[in-house]
């Protein structure tokens, strides 16, 4: 995500407070991966997930987050797209469009630790709950929630239901967030953390700003083929 605001702003300082908080799902595809489907199947569109190199950016033909991955995969002329890195986000879009998504073998470990088991226990406790999870969870997960969407979706889903009771399938730390906005409803936690984000806390921001460390750089070669397929998204 440092690597993509680099991208879009090549003029702004953007600083990564924890040089070594990374995202394990971005790590499961390599450019040169990507590069060898290409060159194997020449027609074939790729959509790669926000959570991905810079540099599998860079050779893909289009972006997508969580909220916009099913307008981004529609809007293509394509009948069949590569969808990387994440399988269960993949396969959700495969379920909401008519395209032929063809899935990487890729995954966030946070998500794919929420099991339906890990739901029917939570649900068992708070019968009264609606369960809310994010598409990078498994299929399964998803197809036993009640509302289904990235945590912009569910912030909003949330806010304007009439429940007040809510299993959240997603990073843990999102929690806090939904009780801010909605104090007056109370959410349930799976249990399951991102390793990398919460390597990030307020005191490594203060010290990024006052040494202006660690500066995010992103050669201007991958740069450039990196911000055609985020700017084919944002067009979207």
């Amino acid at each position: 995500m440092a690597e993509t605001a680099a991208i879009l702003n090549p003029n702004k300082t953007v600083l990564l407070p924890e040089i070594n908080a990374g995202c394990g799902l971005a790590d499961m595809a390599t450019d040169e991966q990507v590069r060898k489907i290409k060159n194997q199947y020449p027609g074939l569109k790729i959509v790669s997930y926000v959570n991905s190199s810079a540099r599998v950016k860079a050779v893909s033909d289009i972006c997508c987050t969580s909220a916009n991955a099913v307008g981004v995969v529609n809007s293509l002329s394509c009948d069949t797209v590569l969808f990387i890195p994440d399988k269960n986000l993949g396969s959700y879009v495969d379920e909401q469009t008519n395209k032929e998504i063809r899935l990487w073998d890729g995954y966030c470990y946070v998500h794919e630790q929420i099991t339906t088991s890990k739901l029917r226990i939570l649900k068992e406790k708070y019968s009264s709950a609606e369960i809310i999870v994010h598409p990078e969870c498994p299929t399964s997960v998803w197809h036993m929630a009640n509302f289904t969407g990235s945590t912009s979706q569910m912030s909003k889903y949330v806010k304007e239901s009439p429940r007040i009771e809510f299993i959240v399938g997603t990073e843990d730390n999102f929690v806090y967030r939904l009780k801010t906005d909605n104090p007056d409803k109370k959410f349930y936690p799976v249990n399951t953390i991102c390793e990398g984000m919460n390597t990030i806390t307020l005191e490594k921001i203060k010290s990024a700003l006052e040494k202006m460390e660690y500066k995010v750089n992103v050669s201007e070669k991958i740069r450039e083929k990196a911000e055609i397929a985020l700017d084919k998204m944002l067009a979207v």
